[in-house]
């Protein structure tokens, strides 16, 4: 499985790096950050399209998207698969969120609880869900229900 994460901002080092960098190394396949910027929400949303690959599921971080428990989460990557799909796009906006574009491109609109969280700390728990997801799938003993 080949992941991407497209994020808006610059991750800095401590502890928030720290995490991401333990679950890519946990994570089996290859795992990617390409890193967006921009002045602007619209800045930020053009670097954020530039990179989307056409033929990957999209999954779109979106406070407005669907609360999945980490089975149905897991569920959804095994169909992608099952499908053929082996690229998995993740999309974490920044503060001022992602615009209507970005969003109906998406195979998932991802809301991780009905509270607003850092970007940062998105990438984090976003990244553990993907871990989780394959350890689900593998049936190994890390989710307990």
């Amino acid at each position: 499985m080949k992941i991407t994460l497209l994020a808006v901002g610059k991750m800095k080092q401590g502890a928030h790096n720290d995490l991401c960098q333990e679950y890519i190394k946990r994570l089996t396949g290859t795992v990617k950050i390409i890193e967006c910027t921009g002045h602007t929400q619209a800045e930020e949303n053009e670097a954020l399209l530039a990179k989307i690959d056409s033929n990957a599921c999209l999954i779109v971080l979106d406070e407005r998207g669907d609360s999945l428990k980490s089975v149905e989460f897991a569920s959804f990557i095994e169909r992608q698969q099952n499908n053929g799909q082996s690229h998995f796009q993740c999309v974490i906006g920044g503060a001022d969120g992602l615009l209507p574009e970005i969003r109906e491109k998406a195979h998932l609109r991802l809301a991780l609880g009905k509270l607003t969280w850092p970007h940062m700390l998105v990438r984090v728990m976003l990244l553990e869900q993907l871990y989780r997801a394959q350890q689900i799938l593998g049936k190994h003993p890390y989710h307990r229900e």
